[in-house]
């Protein structure tokens, strides 16, 4: 297990070393950090690119694994590795953060700190993605909190202070939830191992130790379970955000610096739905099989209130935030299907529930670079326009900048699901396993793809077509610079569109493993 070069420690602990080389320079040297920390995010992603190639595709199993004694006393080790849905995080994570760091050229105050901060958030994100030990996993879970914390406070919009003080409520009120679900499960079990717990959860003994322990006799082992089951499973939804656990969502991305709001939706909001399928689901798989019809109306009413949300929005930031999370409420709905089938399921519920999470894992990847880029475009909006974002002030630019606006509608058509992008691939897949395990749930979700369909185009007629609005008669095109920066997300967007077994195949055996493992 302990053999060969230690390629995740490295990835994981390289942008924090790079985050204490720079956070100590002062602002004379702002160029300089600059360089620093973006030389060290293209390094980490040739790194994880490197993993990728040396990854096993036909292995469900946990790869590039280590494991140390760490406190023994508490049965803590330092334990890393990934499967496909770890990798695909690291991949996504090491895309995002170099592309966040071109969009905060704006960025003109305290710029060593701010490019230090984001370096200890993706350090965060790394180590959040592949740690298997509830100890250490935690420290990074937190990493990421703090940094995020401070980059929209310091660096945010007008209402920053607020917008950063119920971000920071909410996501810690999750984490002390969480820290207190996996106290209890360590006092029924001894265990902080991820892969132990899931095993314990299988034969049904961590509850029944757990009533024991603490001696809860009065309650019964369902209603101690889903006590326990509800700590965790807060912890992640505010994360993704599922509503009703989502107020803190738009009025943080359309706060944050434009970079920053591209880190919260492009990768930090995925800590929530990997939550779910890393620990939620092999540890709690019962209790969410117990709670599976209430959850899929979560889902359903996440896709369709949050599109109509967006639909009703005129500020583009604001729309692209509660477009977020309809997005990940597709995940959702391929998750909480997986979990819906009875013991009396046809033969191939097992081929369905694969197709769901390979679903789940591709619209985890697709949404975070698509997202992350529109709101790229969104910022590069801002500067050409001192700041407007209404719907409303716009009309013609493809007629000063077609460019530009032929650029971001292949991101929005993305975003859209239009089939040969990206987009199309994960929502495909995870109806595809959600009708035949959850039908009604899968049917009145659909809601949620019209919907979305009408806000986007209702947002490329009113900002791209229609008469020009004469104060953007010299709205500038993208420079040479720009289109060779966006160029590349684009390009990944028509890769895994047409050819999707790109990252199918690093998610497949990974997803077959665990629709094998959720079958009963």
């Amino acid at each position: 297990m302990n053999t060969g070069f230690p390629w995740i420690t490295t990835i994981t602990f390289l942008p924090l070393v790079g985050g204490l080389i720079i956070i100590g320079l002062d602002q004379s040297r702002a160029r300089l950090a600059r360089g620093v920390a973006l030389g060290v995010s293209l390094v980490a992603l040739a790194m994880v690119l490197v993993v990728a190639g040396l990854f096993d595709r036909s292995s469900a199993e946990l790869q590039f694994s280590r494991k140390y004694e760490w406190i023994a006393s508490l049965g803590v080790h330092y334990f890393v590795g990934i499967d496909g849905l770890g990798l695909l995080m690291l991949l996504l994570t090491a895309i995002v953060v170099p592309m966040a760091m071109l969009a905060s050229c704006s960025i003109r105050d305290r710029v060593p700190m701010y490019f230090a901060l984001v370096l200890f958030l993706q350090t965060g994100l790394f180590g959040t993605f592949t740690a298997l030990n509830f100890f250490h996993w935690f420290l990074f879970w937190e990493l990421s909190l703090i940094p995020a914390f401070f980059l929209v406070r310091l660096w945010g919009g007008a209402e920053r202070a607020a917008a950063a003080t119920q971000f920071f409520i909410y996501t810690m009120v999750g984490s002390i939830t969480l820290l207190l679900t996996f106290l209890a499960l360590f006092l029924a079990t001894g265990q902080f191992d991820f892969i132990e717990l899931a095993k314990l959860a299988r034969e049904g003994k961590i509850i029944p130790a757990l009533a024991n322990h603490i001696g809860w006799y009065d309650l019964t082992v369902k209603k101690l379970a889903v006590v326990i089951f509800a700590g965790a499973f807060l912890g992640f939804a505010v994360k993704v955000p599922l509503m009703p656990f989502h107020s803190w969502l738009p009025g943080t991305y359309t706060q944050a610096p434009i970079g920053t709001t591209m880190l919260l939706t492009g990768v930090m909001s995925k800590m929530g739905v990997y939550g779910f399928l890393r620990i939620l689901l092999p540890i709690f798989q019962q209790e969410l099989r117990w709670m599976a019809p209430a959850l899929l109306w979560l889902a359903v009413i996440t896709i369709v209130f949050s599109a109509g949300a967006a639909f009703a929005q005129r500020d583009l930031k604001r729309l692209l935030a509660y477009s977020s999370v309809n997005h990940l409420g597709y995940c959702l709905l391929g998750l909480f299907a997986v979990v819906n089938v009875t013991s009396g399921a046809p033969g191939n519920s097992v081929v369905d529930k694969t197709a769901a999470l390979n679903g789940v894992m591709l619209q985890m990847f697709n949404h975070g670079l698509t997202a992350a880029t529109l709101f790229w475009f969104v910022g590069l909006i801002e500067q050409r326009s001192g700041g407007a974002r209404d719907l409303n002030e716009f009309g013609g630019l493809r007629k000063v900048a077609p460019v530009f606006c032929g650029l971001m509608g292949i991101s929005l058509f993305s975003s859209l699901g239009l089939p040969g992008l990206n987009g199309f691939v994960g929502e495909f897949l995870i109806f595809r396993g959600a009708f035949p395990l959850a039908t009604w749930a899968a049917a009145l979700s659909t809601l949620g793809l019209l919907i979305t369909a009408i806000f986007i185009l209702t947002l490329i007629q009113k900002v791209f077509w229609g008469p020009l609005n004469e104060r953007w008669s010299s709205f500038p095109d993208l420079t040479l610079a720009e289109r060779c920066l966006v160029a590349p997300p684009i390009a990944v967007m028509f890769v895994v569109g047409i050819y999707p077994q790109v990252l199918v195949g690093l998610s497949n055996h990974s997803a077959l493993g665990m629709a094998r493992f959720f079958t009963w």
